[in-house]
């Protein structure tokens, strides 16, 4: 932290602990202006990591799909489909389609989620409208390879912010808590529906090209987000951990397990020193909001982090998180 930022942090909520007749000591200050500081560090990266999220994902629309009358999967396909079918704007179906999905993640992911969704969507919404891309192409293969990639760059930039531009995965981790299907089977689902009226409302051609569109922009979420599935199993190993347990299950309303280790870093003859390690099992909706909560905690703490394909049972099916 810069010094002089964390002078002027302490002294802020020293004036506050003293607006409020609170007696508090220099440790206590100085983690709470650690707190604060991951907080908004945190917030600014998220922030910017949307707006490029935006603005990529309004060239993979604006300057490919929309020009050429092309689709995609999800709610931007079904958003695309409407509009064809009834004329209204996209930018008005992106946020209305959207909304109950959204709805949905305010109750299942928490209500910081689907603010931050929502705050991204409608800037999509917005960028789609006002914002005028050139023509980069028109030939179909192209649009539907390159439309895809900008457009899974920028949903996947969003994500890594801790948002969503489409809604269909927030709706794909319900309904897998509640049928037992994969995340990525009802996804698959969801889409091969969407192609199929894309099929019967406009061309089995243009069809098959959205399907192009769509592996092109699932790959490069994929990507973007280093691999990770639809679950993440993370490892956490911390002095702190007892903390960083305790921001888990009551703060993020999370299960996790703790075994006993050793550090293994110690001289011939020497005793290893003991050690809890914490082991959760996130989405990866939620990996952004971990971090946080775990830098707020101990910075230096050590993260393994593992793809998952799916998981039964356990906390991840868990009780409600605190809004």
């Amino acid at each position: 932290m810069n010094p002089l930022f964390q002078r002027v942090i302490i002294e802020a909520l020293k004036k506050r602990h003293e607006q409020r007749k609170e007696k508090v000591g220099a440790k206590q200050l100085a983690k709470e202006a650690k707190i604060y500081n991951v907080e908004v560090s945190h917030f600014l990266q998220e922030i910017l990591l949307i707006g490029l999220g935006v603005v990529t994902a309004g060239l993979g629309l604006g300057g490919f799909l929309l020009p050429n009358s092309f689709i995609d999967g999800g709610v931007t396909g079904i958003s695309l489909l409407t509009e064809e079918v009834t004329g209204i704007s996209l930018s008005i179906l992106l946020i209305a389609i959207n909304l109950p999905f959204l709805l949905l993640g305010s109750k299942t992911i928490g209500k910081k989620f689907a603010i931050k969704s929502l705050i991204a969507i409608s800037c999509l919404a917005l960028v789609v409208h006002f914002i005028h891309y050139p023509i980069v192409t028109s030939d179909k293969l192209l649009v539907a390879v390159f439309g895809g990639f900008f457009l899974g760059l920028g949903i996947g930039l969003a994500m890594r912010g801790g948002a969503v531009l489409d809604g269909t995965e927030v709706l794909a981790v319900f309904l897998s808590k509640k049928t037992g299907l994969s995340i990525g089977d009802i996804i698959l689902v969801f889409n091969v529906i969407i192609f199929s009226f894309g099929a019967y409302i406009l061309s089995v051609e243009t069809a098959l090209y959205a399907i192009l569109t769509y592996l092109a922009a699932a790959k490069t979420v994929d990507f973007v987000i280093d691999g990770v599935e639809e679950y993440i199993g993370v490892t956490i190993i911390s002095d702190l951990n007892e903390e960083i347990r305790f921001a888990i299950t009551e703060e993020m309303g999370r299960g996790c397990t703790v075994y006993q280790g050793k550090k293994g870093f110690a001289k011939e003859g020497e005793a290893l020193k003991k050690t809890n390690i914490i082991f959760t099992v996130i989405t990866r909706l939620e990996l952004a909001r971990l971090k946080t909560e775990i830098d707020k905690i101990d910075e230096h703490a050590f993260m393994i982090m593992n793809g998952i394909k799916d998981t039964k049972g356990g906390m991840v099916k868990k009780r409600a998180l605190k809004k």
